[in-house]
């Protein structure tokens, strides 16, 4: 067993740690959930979700290495999320991080969040071609990112207003769905017509994205009907709003694979956990001679493991942090 890394994950609603050796051995991966606190508010309070992780970490982190079978003193780094993401949980993890990697005298690493949600696909795939374009989807962000090697990314388009993930949450809320709404609606969706409903498709300039749009469409069309008392059947509308989403981020993501000229394409974040969205875009891009892969859904919500992952390239290139490292909320993904 060569390198052990502790990664901790508090950017959101999960408090996760995980033991990763190598950057592809997964000896320990915990995740618990905040789902069913914030359920009752429809979303995650940030002030809630902080006083958890303060609750949760040190079980947390205790009950990755005894899973993984280690101790403190065969830990060789430890690694943690620095942002972007809620201020409070970020720096749960981060004072965590730091005083593990102060007592035990130890490397510590910062990565990025999103840069953890791409290298859930080099966890379970270690010899992914460069370059390639990864799109990042989840309940905070959408980003098109050029990946051209280990840390050298470049990025090409984000959303201007809601995340793909953000829609699903808002719009599972006024169909009465639930939160998480990706899920919800996802299932949902199987049991109507998609082609029912034509919701407009915002088509940016560049490689940008946009749902606001398509989320006031979706209250505007429920209104209408609702006012002409006409039912609504939840399962097409469920499904039309699922295919608007999807068509985009498709469509986007081949412009960028055609615009960089990169055979291979990977899915990262919640939302690629999303059945439509991945046998979408793996047929747009069989159609091109392209390849897309995609992380097991364990591995597409937030997650410590991929933290660790990240981290051991980082550690191989010794891009270390110090032990002054704050949380940054609005980090963005650089070039590292």
């Amino acid at each position: 067993m060569g390198v052990k890394i502790l990664a901790i994950e508090t950017s959101c609603d999960e408090t996760s740690a995980a033991v990763v050796a190598d950057g592809v051995e997964v000896l320990s991966n915990i995740i618990s959930s905040q789902v069913d606190v914030h359920r009752k508010f429809g979303g995650v309070v940030p002030e809630v979700a902080s006083r958890k992780h303060l609750e949760l970490i040190n079980h947390v982190i205790k009950e990755a290495l005894d899973q993984a079978g280690l101790d403190f003193g065969d830990l060789d780094a430890v690694a943690v999320t620095h942002g972007p993401g809620l201020v409070g949980a970020l720096l749960v993890g981060v004072a965590a991080a730091k005083a593990v990697a102060f007592a035990l005298d130890v490397p510590l690493i910062a990565v990025n969040h999103l840069e953890g949600h791409i290298y859930a696909n080099f966890l379970v795939r270690p010899d992914l071609p460069f370059p390639l374009i990864c799109l990042v989807v989840s309940g905070g962000h959408t980003d098109l990112v050029l990946v051209l090697h280990h840390g050298d990314y470049r990025l090409l388009g984000s959303t201007r207003d809601d995340a793909a993930g953000e829609a699903f949450d808002k719009v599972a809320r006024v169909l009465e769905l639930g939160y998480p709404g990706g899920p919800a609606i996802e299932r949902l969706a199987r049991e109507g017509n998609e082609e029912a409903i034509d919701f407009p498709r915002a088509y940016l300039d560049g490689l940008d994205f946009s749902f606001s749009g398509l989320k006031t469409a979706v209250l505007q069309y429920l209104h209408r009907c609702r006012q002409r008392g006409e039912e609504v059947n939840l399962a097409d509308v469920a499904a039309s709003f699922q295919k608007a989403v999807v068509d985009v981020l498709v469509d986007k993501t081949m412009e960028a694979a055609r615009n960089y000229n990169c055979p291979t394409i990977i899915l990262a974040g919640g939302v690629a956990a999303n059945g439509r969205l991945r046998a979408a875009l793996a047929s747009r891009a069989c159609q091109e001679g392209r390849e897309v892969f995609y992380p097991p859904p364990v591995f597409c919500t937030d997650n410590a493991a991929m933290i660790g992952c990240a981290a051991y390239y980082k550690y191989l290139r010794g891009d270390l942090a110090p032990l002054t490292l704050n949380a940054v909320p609005g980090l963005p993904l650089l070039s590292f």
